[in-house]
């Protein structure tokens, strides 16, 4: 029920953190890993990694902010693969500056990499699922998708906007037997986090307090959750939202 065999999948962002933290777990349940990213050194790295797992990994150079860029994306998979099964909606910036401080490009840079992306790459991979009469989307929020912050407006409206294109993708394309869901991590130890752990003083002891586990998330905490989205297994589930946290977003 789990196995992903023959299945191709898509990771934007799939490079590192998070969104490497899936690939692999993609990967060592068979399935072919597609990592999109810009960074064409650091996604080489990752498809030597993901190969070393058993699977046929390879990489598209791809700006998931821009249109064509995407389209071409969706395409090139479809020709090298000869289908694309899996979507996960990965890729993501924070800018962490309080709203009156934000510069309106600095807005449009977080909202157009964390959601825009998701609603074109989606966009694009919805007709190869399609015709396939199958697909998975996975979209990645964030607890910021919940709760407030006042150092990241932005990413905030960005993660919160998520969860509800997940909804609509979710009851416009189960028709097309495309089930369409969110993860929303917690505070997981990644680059992006150490840097915000740096920027405000007591964030890790305060994110210890109140996580029931007692501890960060790491990327390999992901693996699993990818892997069930992603199969058969969650064929009767579609527009949930799940997060990932340790217990975080349950402690009153």
């Amino acid at each position: 029920m789990f196995d992903l065999t023959g299945r191709v999948a898509v990771v934007t962002g799939g490079n590192g953190g998070i969104g490497l933290g899936m690939a692999r777990g993609l990967a060592r349940a068979g399935a072919r890993v597609v990592v999109a990213a810009r960074n064409e050194h650091k996604s080489g790295a990752a498809v030597e990694e993901l190969r070393a797992l058993g699977s046929d990994a390879l990489s598209v150079r791809t700006d998931v902010t821009d249109e064509h860029s995407v389209k071409a994306l969706a395409a090139a998979v479809a020709e090298k693969c000869g289908r694309l099964d899996i979507l996960v909606n990965n890729a993501g910036v924070n800018i962490r500056v309080p709203a009156h401080d934000l510069r309106l490009e600095q807005w449009h840079q977080v909202l157009d990499t964390n959601l825009t992306s998701a609603f074109l790459c989606a966009r694009a991979v919805h007709p190869h699922m399609k015709r396939a009469g199958a697909g998975k989307i996975l979209n990645i929020g964030s607890m910021l998708s919940i709760f407030g912050a006042s150092f990241a407006p932005a990413y905030g409206a960005s993660k919160g906007g998520i969860v509800q294109l997940t909804k609509s993708l979710a009851v416009g394309w189960a028709g097309d037997n495309i089930q369409v869901n969110a993860v929303l991590p917690g505070w997981v130890d990644t680059d992006l986090t150490r840097e915000t752990r740096e920027q405000f003083t007591g964030l890790h002891e305060r994110v210890l307090a109140r996580t029931p586990s007692g501890r960060w998330g790491v990327v390999a905490d992901f693996e699993g959750i990818a892997v069930f989205l992603a199969s058969r297994a969650s064929d009767f589930i579609t527009g949930a939202v799940i997060a990932v946290d340790g217990g975080y977003s349950s402690v009153v």
